[in-house]
């Protein structure tokens, strides 16, 4: 745990010139630690409804999660009325800065390669590593973190929910980003990893086209709307003209782009049980399984699952009117950030503080670490909630 005056030297007195994000969660400043370690600092709007004792339980939980590709927290402030996150610096931005971020240099595709695989890798740890398994809920660019070698980390778990059945879902308010919401998730607040599956999705559709989730680029709703027929015929006939980004000048490995157009198309489908694992799709994108396993999610350990979710599901004929009813919600939201905006791209640090979860990962063997503590396991027993709650839409 940090004092405030320990951050305030930190920051330089939360100085302008360190800076580096705002958005309605609060702002989010850079740092040097009296020990030369570079943090980013968290500050909170006063008005979170958490009180300290469960900020506090929930603060120590994630500063138990350490992999290669998630960002770690490193402690936190209580002051009076502040509260304040501390992370790792990443230094390097995000996805969404370098990839439709004004006047950046075209991002070539064994990068974009490395940055889907490095993301798939994280989300997988939380879905699939951790007891009970951690959904993310708003899987985006703009929550992915590149360091130097544009390895990627998934950071901003401030909307997670834990899922400790894995027969059932949980009942949420409808939270995350327009454009990569499930259709399933946003039409009924439903949620199940299958829901960060297709936000995953979303965002390789924005590696392998270059387009915006959203925009005007084309006529559909959604980018996975427009790409969704795409892909199944580029599969079909082998040629990814009509979806490859046209700034890549066809240079790309052509093995690697059927692979990625086979993990996008599968994780965009409407029904959410037929969506892969993100082991998956792992698996798919190293080439180490052919793309029919990716339309084998219901393995046996598995299958009971997706016999629950049936009621969860979207089909083709519901699917236009729950978008247009996104959109409402969209609009008629109050406070929310306007993340589908790409002109001023969003704070590297993302735009949620929280995270409900009530018990750790576990580091399960070949997951690298951030630091000497990540060989820490939390054992206590969880005290989640699925309670449904408001419907709450926020871009």
């Amino acid at each position: 745990m940090f004092t405030y005056e320990e951050l305030a030297t930190a920051t330089n007195g939360f100085s302008d010139a360190n800076l580096i994000g705002q958005g309605g969660f609060g702002y989010v400043y850079r740092g040097i630690l009296v020990d030369g370690k570079e943090v980013a600092v968290k500050q909170l709007k006063v008005e979170s409804r958490q009180g300290e004792r469960e900020f506090k339980a929930e603060v120590e939980i994630i500063s138990r999660l350490h992999h290669k590709h998630l960002v770690s927290l490193v402690g936190y402030c209580i002051s009076e009325t502040t509260r304040m996150l501390v992370y790792e610096f990443v230094p390097n931005n995000t996805l969404e800065f370098h990839f439709h971020g004004d006047g950046r240099p075209i991002m070539d595709w064994s990068t974009r390669m490395k940055i889907a695989l490095g993301s798939a890798k994280g989300l997988a740890y939380l879905h699939e590593d951790c007891h009970p398994k951690i959904i993310h809920r708003d899987i985006k660019a703009a929550n992915i973190l590149l360091d130097f070698n544009f390895e990627a980390k998934v950071a901003d778990f401030g909307l997670a929910k834990f899922s400790y059945d894995v027969n059932t879902h949980v009942s949420t308010r409808v939270m995350g980003t327009f454009g990569y919401l499930a259709p399933e998730y946003a039409s009924s607040g439903k949620l199940t990893d299958k829901s960060d599956v297709f936000s995953f999705g979303v965002m390789i559709l924005e590696l392998i086209t270059g387009h915006k989730p959203v925009g005007s680029s084309y006529k559909e709703d959604s980018l996975a709307d427009w790409a969704r027929p795409l892909l199944t015929k580029a599969l079909d006939d082998g040629n990814f003209d009509c979806l490859a980004d046209p700034k890549l000048g066809r240079e790309y490995d052509h093995n690697e782009m059927v692979r990625m157009v086979a993990c996008a198309a599968a994780c965009v489908q409407l029904s959410a049980r037929d969506r892969p694992r993100m082991s998956q799709i792992i698996r798919a994108l190293e080439g180490d399984v052919s793309m029919s396993d990716l339309n084998d999610s219901a393995s046996p350990e598995h299958s009971n699952i997706h016999s629950s979710h049936e009621n969860s599901d979207i089909h083709t004929s519901q699917h236009n009117e729950n978008t247009e009813e996104s959109k409402r919600m969209v609009l008629d939201s109050q406070g929310y950030v306007a993340s589908v905006e790409y002109s001023e791209p969003s704070t590297e640090y993302g735009s949620n503080p929280f995270i409900s979860i009530n018990e750790s990962c576990s580091n399960q063997p070949g997951n690298e670490t951030l630091s000497s503590s990540s060989n820490e396991r939390s054992d206590q027993p969880g005290n989640g909630s699925g309670k449904d709650e408001e419907e709450q839409l926020k871009v």
